[in-house]
């Protein structure tokens, strides 16, 4: 319901764990549901990622306007960074995509994703819309207008910044502005069978920001902008409408976007592109957005209304009997979009004004087909209404218990039911990841999920409830909830999981020799006393052994690793590994991975197992590296794999004194960003370098710094980056050591480099500092900032904004060898 925005406030702000809690709505969030349940007029948001969207303007829409809102994000994020742990590509768009539904909790509006994803920096719409494939991605917009229906759209970008900015950002707006002809034209066909619709306004969100000042913001013809204030108060929580937007935006924990909430006025301008500019300054001028919209709604809207004056804060109760009234008026009319919608809402209302606790709690976390559960129901009425529990059933169990139960006030009522898991039942998945994607988007087999943000779950509890003589359903998901000591009690999604998955480790290992290695790999039951056997497939060139293992596992839930050995080629070589465990005559090839933590609900994800193996001729010199993390990165755990000890290193551990037993010390990515204590032990670090240490910085930007120079020579950072992959690397200093020793660096060396060479180039540099290589993307200047060395004192300082963060991880032969000898670099003498 959209009254949650504000509930799920007020658990945030007394520090409630909420992620996955129910609903349990106070007066409050009540009487502000029956306010929109008023409300028939609807705004879409769009953008191109998640933390794109103005939560100002969606909490703004949602809280002050009453309308229906929703944020449309074309892509999940997949291709930014995680501050907050490891998951990358893929698992870091499923929990980019809760990050943005726990912000609609908190803003009040509603989310959608179309398939395209997020492949990283793109500097121009054409190519965006060319790796995105233009034709689907527009299907989908017009898709999702086509059933969320709203009448006002607005682009959080401009359609005239092709070139200036992230093509992403700039496809979004060409993508909504075409789509906004389309969705009316009956010729156009998308994917489902919603209806043609036609919006009556498309806006830009326009700020100082796109005109490069405030100053200049302030002089431009403003003829066809509508401005807000949305600082408004909302007196009923306590909170402006900016503080609700900021904790909105904090949501996004994986990008660092904590957010600051801000009181008093705060003017946002929306910028009419297409349709009739309101001459009233109202969004919704022309549009009925009260009940007499629909035909037949004039009464609902009368009884609503009064529903609304006479609300009782302290007997919510009160409002049932002619809430009821109005949600059989719902039933009837023909207007099947908002009826749909607000049968939802009022249905959502009655629940809470009655106080009606109703949950199904599964004995057990998840299940495997054809497995028998137990689950609880319990059903409570806190209210003096008359209601009847005539029915309860398991979803699609086809269990149920039809002994009708007098809810009697504030007495629990509760009953067990077991069934048996359908043989089959899809398990459960994120559903854009059932399927193998392109670079640019995701494969969905059945059409209707289009726009979803996640997969409906697919054990539910339907109840049915007789409330004062009108039969009302409502259908919930099963959950699974424990006691935690620490947190008290804890919710989960039920799940439905194969009856065994199976996960390798090292998503990547290297063989710099032709000597065999153990491949681990961890099989994991999901019922109890299970037996089979597990193979791995390997590429041709390769040999296993043995072929085949035996296996039993005798508790649900337990792991059991078996060890293959893999002996590679003699040549260089490269491919991947995958396992397939047979159980029952069934074959099982799924990993199970786990992500968990505290701002979002816990997600299970089911994806191929499989890992890359890479047969490397690489040397190296040296043996012992120091490793300082910056925003997270899997650097350290790739150069293990080609034979280094590698020790992470924290501020304690940073003296010169202690520094000087390592070959080399790295910085990780953004290093001099996120760590506030840098200013301090940098010193530590030079000092290494001039007794004769080597330091490697990885990337950072020149925004947010946390030192004063990021290398002991001028050098300054820029916004220059490479992201065709595929570009062209010229050599600037082709005898020097670093390209030459231990491993000779050629052109091939660059082949297979994934979504990008790099990003945040120096553009300018000292003297001291020579350039090693030089790259651009099509139609530009060279860029020949991305490996610099220098001389310092004894040692070697190197600045590298190279993507080894997202090579090293995929198995990239060239980047191991590259960073190898940026480790190798002065200790070649000893050759």
């Amino acid at each position: 319901m959209k009254f949650r925005s504000l509930f799920f406030v007020f658990l945030f702000l007394n520090g409630v764990l909420f992620a996955q809690q129910p609903i349990k709505s106070n007066t409050t969030e009540i009487y502000e549901s029956i306010q929109k349940l008023n409300f028939l007029g609807s705004v879409l948001y769009l953008a191109a990622h998640p933390d794109d969207e103005n939560t100002r303007l969606i909490s703004y829409f949602s809280n002050q306007v009453k309308a229906r809102t929703a944020y449309l994000s074309i892509t999940r994020g997949d291709g930014g960074q995680n501050l907050i742990g490891s998951e990358l590509k893929e698992l870091l768009g499923v929990i980019r995509t809760q990050e943005l539904l726990a912000a609609r909790r908190i803003d009040g509006g509603e989310q959608f994703f179309t398939r395209a994803k997020d492949f990283g920096y793109s500097k121009h719409p054409d190519e965006t819309l060319e790796i995105w494939n233009k034709d689907e991605v527009l299907k989908d917009v017009v898709s999702i207008i086509r059933k969320f229906k709203p009448d006002v759209i607005i682009n959080r970008f401009n359609t005239e910044s092709a070139g200036k900015t992230h093509g992403h950002h700039t496809s979004s707006a060409l993508l909504s502005s075409e789509a906004f002809d389309l969705v009316g034209d009956t010729t156009f066909k998308s994917h489902n069978l919603y209806k043609p619709w036609q919006p009556k306004r498309l806006f830009f969100n326009t700020s100082s920001w796109f005109y490069s000042s405030k100053e200049k913001f302030d002089r431009a013809d403003k003829s066809k902008m509508l401005s807000f204030d949305t600082g408004v108060f909302y007196p009923l929580s306590g909170l402006s409408n900016t503080e609700i937007a900021a904790l909105s935006r904090s949501q996004h924990q994986s990008q660092g976007f904590g957010n600051t909430g801000t009181r008093g006025e705060q003017k946002e301008y929306i910028e009419l592109v297409k349709g009739e500019f309101p001459s009233n300054g109202n969004v919704f001028e022309g549009i009925d957005t009260t009940w007499s919209r629909v035909v037949g709604g004039a009464e609902i809207g009368q009884l609503l209304k009064k529903v609304e004056s006479n609300f009782d804060f302290k007997n919510p109760s009160a409002s049932i009997p002619n809430l009821l009234k109005a949600s059989q008026l719902i039933s009837d009319l023909k207007d099947e979009h908002w009826k749909a919608i607000k049968s939802k809402e009022i249905k959502e209302i009655i629940l809470a004004c009655s106080g009606l606790y109703l949950e199904a709690v599964s004995s057990q976390p998840s299940a495997y087909p054809s497995e028998e559960v137990s689950f609880s129901i319990d059903a409570i009425n806190r209210s003096t209404q008359n209601v009847k529990l005539k029915n309860v059933q398991i979803l699609p169990l086809d269990i149920s218990d039809n002994s009708t139960v007098v809810l009697q006030n504030n007495k629990n009522q509760s009953l067990t039911l077991k069934g048996v898991i359908p043989v089959d039942i899809h398990s459960t998945n994120s559903y854009w990841l059932n399927q193998q994607s392109t670079l640019g988007m995701y494969s969905v087999a059945d059409t209707n999920l289009i726009g979803d943000p996640e997969t409906p779950k697919n054990i539910k509890v339907n109840f049915s409830l007789d409330i004062n003589g009108y039969v009302v359903d409502y259908q919930k998901d099963v959950i699974f909830k424990y006691n935690d000591p620490v947190k008290g009690e804890v919710y989960q999604s039920f799940e439905i999981l194969p009856k065994v998955t199976a996960s390798i480790a090292n998503k990547v290992t290297i063989f710099e020799t032709g000597n065999a290695k153990e491949i681990p790999i961890t099989i994991r039951s999901s019922k109890d006393n299970i037996k089979g056997s597990i193979i791995l497939c390997t590429p041709n060139d390769w040999e296993v052994s043995p072929e085949k293992v035996e296996f039993s596992i005798a508790k649900k839930g337990e792991e059991k690793t078996v060890v293959f050995m893999l002996s590679p080629p003699d040549n260089q070589s490269e491919g991947f590994i995958s396992p397939i465990v047979k159980v029952d005559g069934v074959d099982y090839s799924q990993e199970l991975i786990e992500i968990d933590y505290n701002h979002i609900p816990k997600q299970t994800i089911l994806m191929a197992s499989e890992a890359k193996v890479v047969r490397l001729d690489i040397k190296k010199k040296g043996n012992l590296i120091g490793y300082i993390q910056g925003a997270g990165d899997q650097v350290p755990a790739s150069l293990r794999h080609i034979g280094y000890t590698v020790v992470e290193l924290n501020e304690k551990d940073i003296k010169a004194t202690n520094l000087k037993k390592f070959d080399a010390v790295v910085l990780g990515i953004r290093t001099y960003n996120v760590d506030n204590k840098a200013t301090f032990y940098q010193k530590e670090l030079h000092k290494y370098t001039e007794n004769g240490g080597t330091l490697i910085v990885q990337y950072n930007t020149s925004r947010g710094l946390k030192v004063d120079e990021v290398a002991p020579f001028s050098l300054r950072l820029s916004r220059d980056r490479v992201v065709e992959e595929d570009a062209k690397v010229k050599f600037l200093a082709k005898d020097h050591e670093l390209l030459n020793l231990p491993n000779i660096i050629n052109e091939s060396d660059f082949n297979g480099w994934i979504q990008e060479r790099g990003l945040y180039f120096p553009d300018k540099w000292a003297k001291e500092f020579t350039p090693l290589l030089s790259m651009h993307d099509k139609g530009e200047s060279a860029k020949k900032g991305s490996l610099l060395v220098a001389k310092y004192g004894k040692g070697y300082f190197i600045y590298t904004g190279l993507s080894f963060f997202r090579e090293l991880p995929a198995g990239v032969p060239g980047a191991y060898k590259l960073f190898a000898n940026m480790l190798s670099i002065g200790k070649n003498k000893s050759k």
